[in-house]
C-alpha cells in the first residue's frame, strides 16, 4: 500500500480537566505551543510523512476544532470529522470513526502528546493486529504501562515501559466492538497481547504528555529554544 493511502486519526474528544482553565473556553487540542494549535503539529508532521488522508474526533468544544481547521486543504491534507455527543474513550473514538477510516491498517495518535517520532517507522507483520510506540516512563507515570521484548509488546512483567499514544492498528483489533459506546483501548490490546498479536518500537527520542499547564509550558520552552 502507498504510504499517500494510508490513514491517520488524530484522537481530540478528550475535556482535558487536568488543563482547566485553560480547556473551559478552548478546545485542549488548539491550545497554542510555539505560536501554532497542539494538533497543527501533529496534522504538519503526519504529512510530511506522507499521510494525505486524516481522520479527527471530537466532543468538547468540537466545533472549534472544525472552524479551525476545516478540510485540512491549509495544510495539504484531507480531514474529515467523527463527532461524538460525549467522549466515547480511546477505544470508542476509534470504533465510531471505523467508518471514514477503512479496511486497511490506520495509524491513530493522541491529540495531546508531542514527539519527533516518525510514524513513517510503524509496520505490520502479517498477524498482527497492532502495533504500539512505547517510551520511557515519565516521571507522572513510573510505572508505566506494558513489557517490550525482541520487538513483541506483553501485559505483564517487567520491566515495563509507556504507551506513547501512538499506534497502527487493523480494524479486526476492534471487531466485535459496538459504534457509540464509550470504551477503553487497553483491554482490546491487552487481549491482542495475550494471543501474541502486537509488536513494539522503543522510541528513544523526545516525547511529551500534555497533561497539565506546566507540561505545557515546558514544551513551550524547549521548542522556543530549539
Amino acid at each position: 500500500m502507498l504510504m499517500s493511502e494510508r490513514v491517520a486519526m488524530i484522537l481530540a474528544a478528550g475535556r482535558g480537566e487536568r488543563m482547566r482553565p485553560l480547556t473551559d473556553h478552548t478546545p485542549k487540542p488548539l491550545l497554542p505551543v510555539a505560536g501554532k494549535p497542539l494538533i497543527v503539529h501533529h496534522i504538519e508532521r503526519l504529512a510530511a510523512a506522507g499521510f494525505r488522508q486524516l481522520v479527527i474526533n471530537h466532543a468538547h468544544l468540537g466545533a472549534q476544532i472544525v472552524a479551525a481547521l476545516g478540510d485540512g486543504t491549509a495544510f495539504g491534507v484531507q480531514i474529515r470529522y467523527s463527532a461524538e455527543a460525549r467522549a466515547l474513550e480511546t477505544g470508542g473514538g476509534i470504533v465510531q470513526a471505523l467508518p471514514l477510516l477503512g479496511t486497511a491498517p490506520f495509524v491513530v495518535v493522541n491529540g495531546d502528546i508531542w514527539t519527533d517520532y516518525d510514524v513513517k517507522q510503524l509496520a505490520l507483520a502479517e498477524d498482527d493486529l497492532a502495533q504500539l510506540v512505547l517510551v520511557d516512563n515519565p516521571p507522572q507515570h513510573p510505572a508505566g504501562d506494558f513489557r517490550l521484548e525482541e520487538g513483541r509488546v506483553w501485559a505483564d512483567g517487567a520491566p515495563r515501559l509507556t504507551f506513547s499514544g501512538i499506534g497502527l492498528y487493523r480494524p479486526a483489533l476492534f471487531a466485535g466492538c459496538t459504534a457509540g459506546a464509550s470504551l477503553p483501548l487497553a483491554p482490546l490490546l491487552r487481549t491482542a497481547m495475550a494471543a501474541g498479536r502486537v509488536s513494539g518500537q522503543w522510541h528513544r527520542g523526545r516525547w511529551f504528555d500534555i497533561g497539565t499547564p506546566e507540561r505545557l509550558a515546558e514544551l513551550e520552552q524547549l521548542l522556543r529554544t530549539n
